[in-house]
């Protein structure tokens, strides 16, 4: 497949490990190690490379823990040099977080090494067989029964070797999820990559060519890129790549260009990109809504070819921030729309037995577009015939290329861990599918639906006010840094908010943190609180603030510090809390939009605060793509 000739594919997450791989006429190592820093966001807990030296041999080096210490090994070491060369970082299933476990992992006589994301399954039936074979095994992983299955597979060949040949057929008796980069010392020119159930693209340069799990790994480089499909094994080289099925077909599509910009991959002077990606919401919500509000009315091109008259009921389906946004659209859309809404967390959606069919549509909420879980689900709907729409951020994703149709969220790459403008964007976005549909059904009047477009659309502005406000709210989070344990409380719009401000804390401050609906304290949660124990109550203007100011007043009866999030002119609230986060006044509708800035602000000061990583908090990944 040359550069006219590329392909692209859907793509079907299941791995948090990240992948580089890089064939050119330039010096691979550093070209490999830039790739791993820009998918550092992604979680991991160790890191490796290897390179095909020009005496022909693979150079391994791996670490455990940051990518940093993989650096100062390289830095001790002899330097690496090659052309050819492939990078991993590894977030550990099979075996622990060591030197030993961490990839990349070679055969036995040093011939071929392999990276991997994903799990096998069928590991350990493939390790009895290949030990009883006579192969040695160093790891405990279930990578390494790969790179000893393909290396076997290459032996048996009669005639001349076929490298990607082998590996079609290691890959044949494989069952699980991969995506996976290899490449042998016998060609000096050849990467081989392959996928299934785990994202892959190939990058297409001049005179050089990549292979990665993730398009920011190469997007300094290049940004014409293919996607491989489920069940494809791409051969690259410098001069181009060819593609074909695990049967041997091959396959030709044309590949798609990134539009994002790359000094997303830039903390631009903030000490944390989660810091950054908060103060870009009011440039990213305005980039959500470019087009989409016209006239004072929600224009989604995107569902335009949908059917939507035949619709009788929605399921909407997310995980972590992605399912409160989905909170937050359930509200609306049977609010507004008057259609009946399934809300799901992905990873049980799937084991529920849905009752969905063709008049069902389900929107999936996912950042990345490759949440394992999410693009289960996904498949479920699609089998049952219903009508699926994707929120992403993500080109070229397995949500966005599979979806009946895409709405992107336009906000650029996210780089820290946990959501931030990425949570906004959805849930605006869901707030104009609400109305879309609510228009279209009749059943929102066309001066009401203004309102909302109107207020919507001056919403990035009121952002811009709350940014300007950071000082007051890191002074009032500084006050909360040494509380253990704390809830957020909230009603009707106000409790998804509550869920997202205690996710966030729990996220990067590792405080305990629980969100509560408001009227569920005298249901079990009460019986916690104390003066050690603050509670968080969303009790901003709208239908449910009088119960919620009667929530804290039973709090403060126990004890507890309050700390309100209320709305800018409300005096009255001070005689019921602590402290106070105000934001603007907006369309009822609308509140969780604001809301959750300060709420982001606080999670992110305390972490400071408290000397946490913030932008790749322990144990989690941007993308969670295991089951």
């Amino acid at each position: 497949m040359t550069r006219e000739r590329a392909s692209c594919f859907t793509l079907r997450g299941v791995t948090m490990c990240g992948i580089i791989g890089y064939v050119g006429e330039r010096a691979a190592a550093p070209i490999l190690l830039d790739g791993l820093r820009r998918l550092e966001y992604r979680g991991y807990d160790s890191a490796g490379v290897a390179v095909l030296s020009a005496r022909g041999a693979i150079d391994v080096r791996k670490r455990r823990g940051k990518l940093g210490n993989l650096t100062t090994l390289l830095d001790a070491g002899s330097a690496l040099e090659g052309t050819l060369g492939m990078g991993h970082t590894r977030w550990a299933t099979h075996g622990a977080p060591n030197d030993v476990n961490a990839h990349p992992h070679s055969d036995c006589e040093g011939r071929i090494v392999v990276v991997h994301n994903g799990i096998i399954e069928n590991y350990q039936e493939l390790r009895a067989r290949l030990t009883a074979r006579g192969h040695g095994f160093r790891s405990e992983t279930d990578t390494e029964a790969l790179v000893h299955l393909i290396e076997d597979e290459y032996h048996a060949m009669d005639g001349r070797r076929d490298f990607p040949e082998a590996v079609r057929r290691a890959l044949r008796q494989v069952r699980g999820a991969y995506a996976i980069v290899a490449f042998c010392r016998d060609d000096p020119d050849l990467l081989v990559g392959a996928r299934q159930n785990a994202p892959l693209v190939v990058g297409l340069g001049e005179g050089e060519n990549y292979v990665a799990s993730d398009i920011a790994a190469m997007l300094a480089h290049t940004r014409t890129v293919v996607a491989l499909e489920d069940g494809e094994i791409a051969a690259v080289r410098r001069c181009g790549a060819s593609i074909r099925t695990l049967d041997g077909a091959p396959v030709n599509h044309e590949p798609f260009n990134v539009e994002w910009d790359d000094v997303g991959g830039s903390k631009g002077g903030f000490p944390h990109f989660v810091l950054k990606e908060i103060h870009e919401q009011p440039e990213a919500l305005s980039h959500a809504l470019i087009g989409r509000i016209q006239e004072g009315r929600p224009a989604l091109a995107e569902l335009a070819h949908l059917d939507l008259s035949r619709v009788n009921r929605v399921a909407l389906v997310g995980c972590g921030s992605a399912f409160y946004a989905s909170l937050i659209g359930k509200y609306l859309f049977e609010g507004w729309a008057r259609l009946p809404v399934e809300l799901s967390v992905a990873s049980e959606f799937r084991y529920a037995q849905p009752v969905i069919d063709e008049r069902t549509l389900c929107v999936f909420v996912s950042q990345s577009g490759e949440t394992a879980d999410t693009l289960a689900s996904f498949r479920l709907a699609q089998d049952a015939g219903a009508m699926t729409v994707a929120l992403t951020n993500t080109q070229g994703s397995s949500l966005a290329r599979g979806a009946g149709a895409v709405i992107f969220l336009q906000v650029g790459p996210e780089i820290g861990v946990v959501a931030t403008k990425t949570f906004t964007a959805q849930t605006a976005l869901l707030t104009l599918m609400a109305l879309y549909l609510a228009m279209r059904r009749g059943t929102m009047e066309a001066g009401a639906a203004r309102q909302v477009c109107e207020a919507l659309l001056r919403i990035p502005q009121q952002m811009e006010s709350l940014i300007r406000r950071e000082a007051e709210y890191r002074a009032i989070a500084e006050r909360y840094a040494e509380h253990r344990s704390m809830f957020f409380i909230g009603r009707h719009l106000g409790y998804p908010v509550a869920l997202e401000g205690a996710l966030k804390v729990k996220e990067i401050s590792y405080i305990h943190a629980e969100g509560y609906p408001a009227g569920e304290l005298k249901h079990g949660p009460i019986a916690m609180l104390e003066p050690a124990v603050p509670v968080v109550a969303v009790a901003t203007q709208g239908s449910t603030y009088e119960k919620v100011v009667s929530n804290m007043q039973e709090v403060r009866a126990r004890g507890a510090k309050v700390l309100a999030v209320a709305t800018e002119g409300d005096d009255a609230i001070r005689a019921h809390c602590d402290d106070a986060l105000y934001v603007p006044a907006t369309h009822h509708s609308l509140t969780p939009l604001l809301a959750v800035v300060p709420l982001q602000f606080f999670a992110y000061h305390i972490a400071a605060r408290l000397g946490r990583d913030v932008d790749q908090p322990r144990n989690l990944a941007k993308s969670v793509t295991v089951e």
